[in-house]
């Protein structure tokens, strides 16, 4: 989409338009700062990790960036394009909590099987800790991230089968709204 162009068409940015929750203005500012960081149209997993590294410099964030940019490559094709990027940035900045739960879901949901297990939970959850690193305290309960996801099994794995699918993930979200807040990293950002 606007590979190598210094401005969106108009059918283009009318898509945009109806497809994310951006307006005319705020979507040629995303691209032009897009194509300023991205002059070949598209971002691939190196690249999108030194940009998330900026809003993460004090934690490792090489692990949460590579499982995030798996979610926004929708096409899975190596690359993020900018509909796929300002698509992404529109459900984890602005969209309703269902949108945002779906999204979060496939985060989660490493292996696309349509559950979530405890290891994708716990690789998630320590690349969250390690990109956050002591900026943030947490409780005693959840220090860990074996306790932390123990803790979010415990609350959401409601027929015991130790895995999540998205109505467990869904209603446990409703008792644990921490399990969606990593998507409000992006509020400060927009």
């Amino acid at each position: 989409m606007g590979k190598a162009n210094s401005k969106l068409s108009s059918e283009e940015l009318q898509e945009l338009q109806r497809c994310t929750y951006f307006d005319k203005r705020e979507l040629q500012q995303w691209y032009k700062g897009f194509m300023k960081d991205c002059p070949t149209g598209s971002l691939d997993r190196e690249n999108f990790a030194r940009i998330y590294k900026q809003f993460f410099p004090f934690g490792d964030s090489a692990a949460f960036a590579n499982h995030v940019f798996d979610v926004f490559d929708e096409n899975k094709n190596g690359t993020v394009d900018f509909k796929e990027f300002i698509s992404a940035l529109s459900v984890t900045s602005r969209g309703r909590i269902d949108e945002k739960l779906v999204w979060s879901f496939q985060l989660y949901d490493i292996n696309n099987d349509g559950y979530i297990t405890r290891d994708e939970m716990y690789q998630i959850v320590e690349a969250i800790y390690k990109m956050v690193g002591n900026m943030v305290k947490l409780p005693e309960d959840e220090d860990t991230a074996d306790k932390r996801v123990e803790k979010i099994f415990t609350l959401m794995d409601s027929n015991g089968d130790g895995k999540l699918d998205m109505e467990e993930f869904r209603e446990g979200s409703q008792k644990d709204p921490t399990i969606v807040n990593a998507l409000n990293l992006y509020d400060g950002l927009v």
